[in-house]
């Protein structure tokens, strides 16, 4: 099997790459810049990963009830997801020095979350993390041959595990049918609307997800409504032409040309944000601005999402 190369030099280690970018087979992970597992000097212990296949623990709302047994189910919000593995270092010979030091690199205290992604029986997965521990002992077989049994651990604050391929879907406002040619022939002809105004996305996952969906102008006061729950994001904002306003329901934010906040553009009518999620399975989106052209346009963008 050939050897993977891994670049061991300035800051690409931490680098945040694109979640399973490196990865070639199963049985490997990949931490930011870092691949570990087969054909690196970074092998996973036969013990494997916990916290990973598991589902995380979680804060509910249920309440007792008072004058009966048992209690009224409430909701229930997962808390941040734990992962944790033993890699077992094997550098080659002479490159213990190198090994050693891309291990600190890549395991480092860092303020923001990078990819930690997984792939087993073809399948890859990612969240988005940050280092929790790094365990190192400096035994014998450490001190001579740079060989040991790491212990790691990674704190997700989004429990849930995305699939690595981004998907989107498109569509510009409803677009009225051209209508009937004369003179009339049969069969008749009522002609086909350009555009019905509505986007079709699938989670294939197993938990709700959060799209970031953009309207780019020109129009006014744009929407998408969910048409089966009636949840609804619509903004008091006119755009002009090549204007975006992006809508990030992951963090709640509502941006204008990826620069100024226009949160305070939600009308009354408006879900809030982070309540605007994708649940498993087919979501039907409609876009109704009040005021739009063909050059409008509604972008969505997803992952599927496992617990």
């Amino acid at each position: 099997m050939a050897e993977t190369t891994i670049p061991y030099a300035g800051n690409s280690l931490i680098a945040d790459l694109a979640p399973g970018s490196l990865i070639t087979q199963d049985g490997q992970m990949q931490w930011a810049g870092l691949l570990i597992g087969p054909g690196t000097p970074f092998a996973v212990d036969k013990s494997g990963l916990t916290g990973w296949e598991d589902l995380p623990e979680y804060d509910s709302s249920d309440a007792d009830r008072p004058t009966s047994h048992g209690a009224w189910p409430g909701s229930r919000y997962a808390k941040p997801r734990k992962i944790g593995g033993t890699i077992v270092l094997v550098p080659e010979h002479g490159d213990a020095p190198g090994t050693v030091r891309a291990l600190r690199q890549a395991l480092a205290l860092l303020d923001e979350e990078r990819w930690l992604a997984v792939r087993l029986h073809g399948e890859t997965l990612a969240v988005r993390a940050r280092i929790a521990q790094r365990v190192v002992p400096a035994d014998q077989g450490f001190a001579t041959q740079g060989s040991s049994r790491v212990s790691a651990q990674w704190l997700a604050a989004d429990p849930r595990r995305y699939g690595v391929n981004e998907q989107v879907s498109t569509t510009t406002p409803p677009q009225p049918e051209a209508g009937i040619t004369w003179p009339l022939t049969w069969p008749l002809d009522w002609g086909e609307a350009k555009s019905t105004g509505d986007a079709v996305v699938e989670n294939t996952g197993s938990a709700p997800t959060h799209p970031v969906i953009t309207f780019r102008g020109p129009c006014s006061m744009p929407s998408v409504t969910e048409r089966v729950s009636r949840r609804r994001l619509r903004y008091a904002i006119d755009l002009a032409a090549g204007d975006e306003l992006t809508v990030d329901t992951r963090a709640g934010t509502v941006t204008l040309n990826n620069s100024a906040s226009r949160l305070h553009t939600a009308m009354a009518d408006s879900t809030p944000e982070e309540l605007f999620v994708l649940d498993p399975g087919r979501t039907d989106l409609s876009f109704r601005p009040e005021d739009g052209t063909e050059q409008s346009l509604m972008t969505v963008r997803w992952r599927s999402a496992e617990w």
